[in-house]
This record gives C-alpha cells, sequence and structure tokens, in this order.
C-alpha cells in the first residue's frame, strides 16, 4: 500500500494507519506536482530507518536536460525512491538515455499513464535504463479512475510485462477501496492511493484516519471477489 501524502504530518498519519510506502507529492500541482526539496529532506530526516519513501519530480515535459536536473536534485534529498512521469509527446528516448547514468545510483521509477494509452513496449527500454520500476497512473484525474480508462486485459499486461523485466511493478489513478479486489488478484507489488485516503474522497483535502482504515482493512482482508480472482488467475 503506497500512499501520497504532502507533509509531515500526512506521513506520520499514513505510518499509523498501516502505509508501506509513503509517497511524497503535491497533488495540487498536477498528477505527479512536486513538493519543495526543503520539505522532502525534512520528512525523510523525520522518518529516517521507517517505511521506504518515494517522492515525485513534478509534472515536467520530456526535455532530457530538464529531467534529469529535477530528478537528480530530488534523489539528493536522500529519498528511496525517485517518480518520474512519462507523458505523451517530447523526447522520450533522450530522457532516457539522460536518465540513465542516474539510474546507476538511485532507484528510478517511470510512470506511464493509463488515460494516455501508453505503448508497453517502452518497458523493455525501462528496464534497459536501469530503472527500478515502472508504474501505471492517470494525467487526468477529471476522467475516471484507472479501472475505467483502461481495461482488463491491459492493466493484466502492463503488470505482467513489468514484472517479466523484474520492475517493481505499482498501480495507481483515482483507485478507491472497491477498487482493490479487482487489482490484487493481478500481483502488482503495491497499489498506490491519494484520494481514497482524503476527506470526502478529494485528492486535495487533507489524509483522514477513517479513510486510511478503510483501505489498509481492504488491503488486508479483501472481499470474496479477490479470492475468487485469485483462485482462477
Amino acid at each position: 500500500m503506497l500512499a501520497s501524502v504532502t507533509n509531515l504530518e500526512e506521513a506520520r498519519l499514513a505510518l499509523q494507519g498501516g502505509a508501506d510506502i509513503i509517497d511524497l507529492k503535491n497533488p495540487v500541482a498536477g498528477a505527479l506536482g512536486a513538493l519543495q526539496h526543503d520539505a522532502v529532506r525534512r520528512i525523510v530526516r523525520e522518518l529516517q530507518g521507517g517505511k521506504p519513501i518515494s517522492a515525485t519530480v513534478g509534472d515536467l515535459p520530456m526535455e532530457p536536460q530538464r529531467l534529469a536536473q529535477a530528478v537528480q536534485a530530488m534523489g539528493d534529498t536522500g529519498v528511496d525512491y525517485v517518480k518520474i512521469g512519462f507523458f505523451a509527446g517530447g523526447d522520450r528516448q533522450g530522457c532516457l538515455d539522460a536518465l540513465r547514468p542516474l539510474a546507476d545510483e538511485r532507484r528510478l521509477i517511470a510512470v506511464l499513464f493509463a488515460d494516455q494509452q501508453p505503448d508497453f513496449a517502452w518497458i523493455e527500454a525501462i528496464a534497459a535504463a536501469g530503472f527500478a520500476g515502472a508504474m501505471l497512473d492517470t494525467a487526468n484525474k477529471g476522467h475516471g479512475g484507472l479501472r475505467q480508462v483502461m481495461a482488463p486485459t491491459r492493466l493484466a499486461e502492463f503488470v505482467d510485462t513489468t514484472r517479466s523485466h523484474r520492475l517493481l511493478c505499482g498501480l495507481a489513478g483515482s483507485l478507491r477501496a472497491e477498487d482493490i479486489a479487482h487489482l490484487l488478484p493481478l500481483r502488482p507489488d503495491y497499489l498506490g492511493f491519494r484520494g481514497a485516503l482524503c476527506e470526502q474522497r478529494r485528492r486535495t483535502a487533507s489524509l483522514d484516519s477513517e479513510a486510511l482504515a478503510r483501505v489498509r482493512g481492504q488491503m488486508e482482508n479483501p472481499s470474496p471477489a479477490f479470492a475468487q480472482g485469485r483462485a482462477t488467475a
């Protein structure tokens, strides 16, 4: 269970609520909006020795030099994983080439966007560039969640392809507690949440302890639909 948080208070609440990965982002600034580096450093320092911490670098264009600089700067904060959005358009291959040297020093996670219908052939190139993992998310949060914008067969293909290249595999994108039973049978390494953990399911609102408990409970004790899916997967 990856929980996206915006500050130290939320990070502590997410840990108390059973999150396995603490993800630092600013949802007000976009799908992968970045927190200020000083704020990230403070959270890393306060949570040192706890759960793994990831951080996003922002909704940046596919410009190799700019992206590499952003990844280097965020990696220098001490987070365990740096998440990089591979948006449609721009110089994707150039970005991979620019990030390859950094992948030797940092654990990088490539984020593809389900609502942009990504080509999963890129996963092989992501692995070849030395990335630690790949995940699916949604770029436009107003167009529905992951299961609304991508067919189950495609989701399964993403998970299978990613894991076949020995990459960490994550699924996110406006996920709700009721999505868990449908996605766990695909066997991703983690599911990512923000809105489902917040007051009134609004991703820009504050984290809510009851919402956290609801999602954690569903992760630990999935509905009967999960048990049936796992048996037939």
